[in-house]
């Protein structure tokens, strides 16, 4: 008898045999600091990618669509990335501009959530961060759109074997 699809699924492992350790506690009251360490931590764990992120949208009818992007920074506009105006995304950003971001470490067990509003930057740094993409070749994109996601709320989330998962619920200052 062969086994089922769900039966390999479940038999796959869920998490690293070491995991670190995470006293929300003992983090950082700025959010940008933790992802920040967080992200260092992935970098030293050889994590491929860790500025890697899912981008989730919604279209004008409600229906979701997500896709990985790359984290461009994070400042006091919010977290940074950039895409089309005229792509998917940049559509149904235009037509509902909210968005939840994930960033996901497996060899650690890591999560970071963030969803919040989301706001064009301006022509300026959206043509700066045009020109400094790899193989920028100098021609202008006025299509190109760098924004932000002023964050409504971030949550990180630690996995723990026993299954009692830690998460640190962060709601920026301002929104409280």
């Amino acid at each position: 008898m062969s086994e089922s699809f769900r039966e390999r699924l479940r038999a796959l492992p869920d998490f690293p045999e070491h995991l670190p350790e995470f006293d929300p506690a003992a983090a950082p009251a700025d959010p940008a600091e933790l992802f920040r360490q967080w992200l260092d931590a992935a970098l030293e764990a050889g994590v491929a990618a860790p500025n890697a992120f899912s981008l989730a949208t919604v279209d004008d009818e409600g229906w979701p669509s997500s896709r990985m992007l790359i984290l461009k920074d994070i400042d006091d506009d919010g977290w940074h990335f950039a895409t089309s105006r005229t792509s998917r995304k940049g559509l149904e950003l235009q037509a509902n501009p909210h968005a939840a971001l994930n960033f996901y470490w497996p060899p650690q067990g890591r999560q970071v959530r963030v969803t919040g509003d989301v706001v064009e930057l301006s022509a300026e740094a959206s043509a700066a961060d045009w020109h400094s993409r790899p193989g920028a070749d100098g021609s202008d994109n006025p299509d190109w759109q760098l924004y932000a996601v002023r964050p409504r709320e971030i949550e990180f989330w630690q996995a723990s074997h026993d299954r009692r998962h830690i998460r640190h619920r962060v709601v920026p200052e301002n929104l409280r």
